[in-house]
């Protein structure tokens, strides 16, 4: 053995390179260079929707809808937008509106709702606002989005109309 310490030294470097963090890498196309991923922390973070504003339009008519529930169908929802949709009456309780294609919902809490709410109708794959939901009760197949402050009179200036929908920003 001429030089025990040299091994030592190659040990202990070989010890801490395997015990220290690296980053995870990925390579994005057309980059020489790799980017970190976002920590798990931060991806879920960065996919909290609730606060998010929705403005919805149709000629002098608007309405902003909050978002308050961070589930698949919300995130599902946001991701479509900008989106046209038509309003129509539904059953003396709600102003109803199909959408291009039906949300993701799996693992979307059902809800119990309310004057105001946006909800997704799973069985239907529409969105409702509700202006009288006296008398419904909690279903799985309603899926609360968001809430406004829209009455019945405010909603009716959207019937029949190509309603803009957005994100405001």
């Amino acid at each position: 053995m001429k030089h025990p310490t040299a091994g030592i030294l190659l040990l202990v470097a070989l010890a801490l390179v395997s015990c220290s963090p690296s980053p995870a890498v990925e390579t994005t196309p057309g980059s020489a260079r790799g980017t970190s991923k976002p920590s798990e922390a931060t991806t879920s973070a960065a996919h909290n929707v609730v606060g998010t504003v929705v403005h919805f339009s149709a000629g002098s008519a608007s309405l902003d809808v909050t978002i308050g529930e961070d589930n698949p169908a919300t995130r599902d929802f946001l991701s479509m937008l900008p989106l046209t949709l038509s309003m129509e009456e539904f059953a003396g309780r709600e102003k109803i509106a199909d959408l291009p294609r039906p949300l993701h919902y799996e693992e979307s809490p059902g809800s119990d709702p309310e004057d105001g709410d946006l909800i997704y109708y799973v069985p239907w794959g529409n969105l409702g606002f509700y202006y009288n939901a006296s008398g419904i009760e909690y279903s799985d197949q309603t899926i609360h989005l968001g809430r406004s402050k829209a009455t019945r009179e405010e909603l009716a200036r959207f019937e029949g109309q190509e309603v803009r929908v957005e994100v405001n920003r």
